[in-house]
């Protein structure tokens, strides 16, 4: 066993290829720490792929949706434990993060201080942001407060889309991870506090950028910044954008830029005519946006 730990156990708890990553990582390093490894699986995710690594690793794997039964099951713990809380949306309950043999680990998708609390990768794309990243901190009571473990940035660029940063942003998040294990396990993390203001803005889970709605005056670069800032792909995140168009409201289905040539032949040939809309965008661009109207 290895003494540069005094974890006894450690419990992940999240979703997606970042809680992957890490649970794969300290499984492999089980055995040199010495403790006890646990998954809990809280938000059920249609492509997930822990079930299949604790399966194939026999880890210990739980899935709790319920939120009181989560908190029950944690307040039990009594060994010394790491747990870490990696793209996972549950709120530790004050109690439990007071308990003095827990220490509890978050990954947040964006620079705090800035940026605390859901969907980080929209709320950088829609605000302009130029640069961006992941921060690993301590968890506290309070949402996103907790003192910096590790950070990394990426750059957000004029094209790119919310699954596009946010699949950078989980690459990140495991390089950092892997860098900052050894000292969090011997508690010499050189943790910094965040420095926030009071009153700084959280982004809550229902907030949608610009209500979900744009003006066609609106400047193009903006609508374009809109939509990518909402683009999850084949994850339905967000609800669709909307706007009017002859005084009807419709429904964004699908956008794209292309060359200002491209879009004069699409028009020319009066092939994509109808359910179709071209709004330049920069020298030799257009947006070119397929809609559709709402069915009420």
């Amino acid at each position: 066993m290895n003494t540069n730990t005094s974890f006894q156990q450690v419990v992940i708890i999240g979703y997606g290829k970042v809680t992957g990553e890490v649970l794969q990582y300290v499984y492999d390093r089980k055995e040199e720490y010495g403790y006890e490894l646990a998954f809990i699986e809280h938000e059920v995710h249609p492509f997930g792929v822990t079930e299949n690594i604790c399966r194939q690793n026999k880890i210990s794997f739980e899935r709790i949706t319920d939120k009181r039964k989560l908190a029950a099951q944690l307040d039990k713990l009594t060994k010394e434990t790491l747990i870490i809380s990696a793209s996972n949306n549950f709120l530790f309950p004050a109690a439990l993060v007071a308990k003095p043999n827990v220490t509890i680990i978050n990954f947040h998708n964006a620079l705090l201080p800035d940026y605390p609390g859901r969907n980080a990768p929209t709320w950088v794309i829609f605000m302009g942001e130029k640069l961006t990243g992941i921060t690993w901190h301590y968890v506290t009571a309070g949402v996103d407060e907790g003192n910096i473990i590790i950070q990394k940035q990426c750059e957000i660029t004029g094209d790119m889309k919310a699954y596009e940063l946010t699949e950078q942003l989980m690459e990140l998040a495991g390089e950092a991870f892997r860098e900052s294990f050894a000292d969090i396990m011997a508690r010499r993390v050189q943790a910094r506090e965040q420095g926030f203001a009071k009153d700084r803005r959280m982004y809550r889970s229902y907030e949608v950028p610009s209500d979900g709605f744009f003006d066609l005056t609106d400047e193009p670069e903006d609508i374009y910044r809109l939509l990518r800032s909402v683009d999850y792909g084949k994850n339905d995140i967000f609800p669709l954008m909307r706007t009017v168009m002859d005084g009807q409201q419709v429904q964004i289905l699908r956008y794209r830029k292309i060359t200002a040539d491209k879009a004069k032949s699409e028009q020319d040939s009066g092939q994509e005519d109808k359910g179709f809309c071209y709004l330049p965008l920069g020298e030799n661009m257009v947006l070119k946006l397929k809609y559709a109207s709402i069915i009420v």
